[in-house]
């Protein structure tokens, strides 16, 4: 009798747990999501800090408790999507496909190589789903906006500013550098373009051959590369028979890397100066052996006073990450601006967001972040600049413009002259 009374009470324990299990609130009840994927090549630095700015981001908002939707708290949940974009536009498209349609995202950020872009841009507008550019930069991905606005309006670049304006900070940093040649005597300026087989660096390219010699510099040859190579010696030689004192780049990819770590080693008698994104990331010093000094590439970010909250985001991802973001944690920003879209639409319906995405003023570490009406990123002062910077015995500093305010009257505090390698 009594084991059948203990077996009584058991069950019915039982039963009040599952009672009260079942009464409690469901899962969807306890936590409301909002999914957002970051896609990118995640095997490489620039997907790398696809992750880090969003996950830093995402980890912030949470903490401040999360993203208000019509009075209703939402905690952001990233969903990361390696698109492989350097080597396949399929494997990029497909990873698009997998996150919308498999893990269902409600926003994706992320991006960088335009090929792929303009492809997962597509399968993004086919959801209506909004996709916010953190790293491609060929105008014709916010000229699409213009040209079909009801189907294309979910994209909008957060950065880098477009690949027009991209040409003139660079053509801006090589005519500082093109200035520091004449001024130490040593030749008139004759340019090697050095830049990669891709979409977005051949704007650039024909920019630069048909206007350099408007500028009083002499272009001495164009060399292409694949963005993955890992042998540039040949160019090198190439570009040193040719009389170029200085090389001027346009280089997205790990080439970049394997460049300047040779044209260190080589020593070769030309300013290296342009966009190397791989010049970018923190671990450059480390990774050329020390022979990527003197290298100069155009950035989105650097720790000077651009705003007032350029330093302490840099410093945070920093503390968070041991290297400086590159311009790809931009996701940072883009996870803010759609918090401030979201709550100010109410809801998560892509149209609501994007009439408030429209509206964005918002002052991030890169500078003032305000859309056009093809949903670009706005460029120049008082906006988003961009800013040159050299690497300086082991230390990422910021060169351009220029600490004299020679450049419209702008000026960062903390910035540095621009200095000729020695061996020239």
């Amino acid at each position: 009798m009594k084991m059948v009374l203990k077996r009584v009470i058991i069950l019915l324990v039982a039963c009040l747990i599952v009672v009260a299990a079942s009464c409690g609130p469901s899962d969807e009840e306890e936590t409301k999501e909002i999914k957002i994927g970051v896609i990118g090549p995640m095997i490489y630095m620039h997907g790398e800090h696809h992750r880090y700015g969003a996950q830093m981001a995402a980890e912030e908002i949470n903490a401040e408790g999360g993203i208000l939707v019509g009075g209703e708290s939402y905690r952001v949940r990233l969903v990361i999507a390696n698109s492989n974009e350097l080597f396949s536009v399929p494997d990029a498209t497909s990873a698009m496909e997998k996150v919308l349609t498999v893990d269902k995202v409600d926003f994706v950020v992320g991006g960088i190589r335009t090929e792929a872009v303009l492809a997962m841009q597509d399968v993004a507008m086919d959801y209506k789903k909004i996709f916010l550019g953190c790293g491609a930069s060929t105008t014709e991905l916010n000229t699409r906006v213009t040209d079909d606005y009801d189907r294309y309006k979910y994209w909008f670049r957060v950065i880098p500013v477009n690949s027009e304006d991209l040409g003139q900070v660079s053509f801006a940093l090589l005519g500082m550098v093109a200035g520091k040649i004449v001024e130490a005597e040593l030749g008139p300026p004759k340019v090697a373009i050095l830049a990669e087989q891709a979409v977005w660096a051949d704007s650039i390219v024909d920019a630069a051959k048909t206007n350099l010699p408007g500028l009083g510099m002499e272009v001495v040859g164009e060399w292409r590369i694949s963005s993955t190579a890992d042998q540039v010696t040949s160019e090198l030689t190439a570009i040193e028979n040719a009389g170029a004192n200085i090389i001027f780049t346009a280089l997205s990819g790990p080439v970049g890397l394997h460049y300047a770590r040779k044209w260190g080693e080589l020593e070769i008698p030309a300013a290296s100066v342009g966009i190397n994104v791989e010049a970018q990331d923190g671990g450059f010093w480390d990774a050329t052996g020390e022979l990527g000094n003197y290298e100069t590439t155009l950035n989105m970010l650097a720790r000077v006073k651009i705003t007032d909250q350029t330093i302490a985001f840099f410093d945070s991802f920093v503390d968070r990450v041991g290297e400086p973001p590159t311009y790809n944690a931009g996701t940072y920003e883009a996870l803010y601006i759609l918090k401030a879209a979201i709550e100010s639409a109410g809801t998560l319906d892509s149209d609501a967001v994007v009439a408030e995405l429209e509206k964005t003023d918002r002052t991030g570490g890169a500078g003032r972040i305000v859309f056009t009406e093809n949903h670009d990123l706005t460029w120049g002062p008082g906006y988003v600049t961009a800013v040159g910077i050299q690497w300086l015995d082991g230390e990422m500093r910021c060169v351009w413009p220029p600490p004299g305010g020679e450049w419209e009257g702008v000026a960062y505090e903390g910035s540095v002259d621009y200095v000729l390698p020695p061996w020239m």
